[in-house]
């Protein structure tokens, strides 16, 4: 946006010099504006770095680009405006140094509230779902109870191998697999709904042979 003697006019988006933006990321983007043209936007790509993606959703990354701009082969001032609109992050300028006519924005890049929060909703449902609501406490029951081979139970246990990987998948941001996420409580529900589910099995079968046993037993009685 052209400001003061750059601008065509009061409140004008042209310019009324030709002028030349360079913006700086992974790659360097140049915007041309002629005489009394406005720039056109463009997007810039910036590199995140110095934290770990895997530490999801707890992940602390941050950013730099840097911004000149020229008319006539002069440097001319350059103000950064910033606002952040990214759904999954929150981006907090740390600083803006200027040097040599150019002006560095650096922030800060954390997740966004919303995907904190179902994040551990997704913690906490994994964990529920796997041990104080479900599986591991129906296991138990069947067991204790020496039900047999409940099928529509030996269903749902299976089912929600699968249901707890698709809500992996679903995690807000797309977390690649090894993250926090997992070793907190995906891996963890995973392999007890597994395990809850095998030892169901095994136990249901041996029920079912004793009680055939008993019925043969009881047929040959008679």
């Amino acid at each position: 946006m052209p400001h003061g003697r750059l601008a065509a006019g009061a409140d004008s988006q042209a310019f009324a010099r030709p002028v030349e933006i360079t913006a700086t990321g992974t790659a360097k983007t140049t915007i041309k504006a002629a005489e009394g043209e406005a720039a056109t936007p463009q997007l810039l790509h910036v590199e995140m770095y110095g934290g770990t993606a895997t530490d999801y959703p707890f992940d602390r990354h941050h950013m730099e680009a840097g911004f000149t701009a020229t008319t006539g082969g002069t440097a001319v001032p350059v103000g950064v405006v910033f606002t952040d609109a990214d759904p999954f992050f929150v981006l907090h300028p740390e600083a803006t140094t200027a040097s040599t006519g150019t002006v560095v924005l650096e922030a800060k890049i954390t997740r966004s509230r919303s995907t904190f929060i179902l994040a551990w909703f997704m913690i906490a449902a994994m964990w529920a779902l796997a041990l104080a609501l479900a599986v591991l406490g129906a296991a138990e029951v069947l067991y204790r109870k020496r039900e047999g081979l409940v099928w529509p139970s030996l269903g749902w246990m299976a089912a929600t191998i699968f249901a707890l990987i698709g809500m992996r998948n679903a995690a807000p941001g797309s977390p690649p697999i090894g993250s926090l996420i997992d070793y907190v409580a995906f891996f963890w529900a995973e392999g007890i709904i597994a395990a809850s589910l095998t030892c169901t099995v095994l136990s249901g079968i041996r029920t079912e042979h004793q009680q055939r046993r008993e019925r043969e037993a009881a047929a040959d009685g008679q």
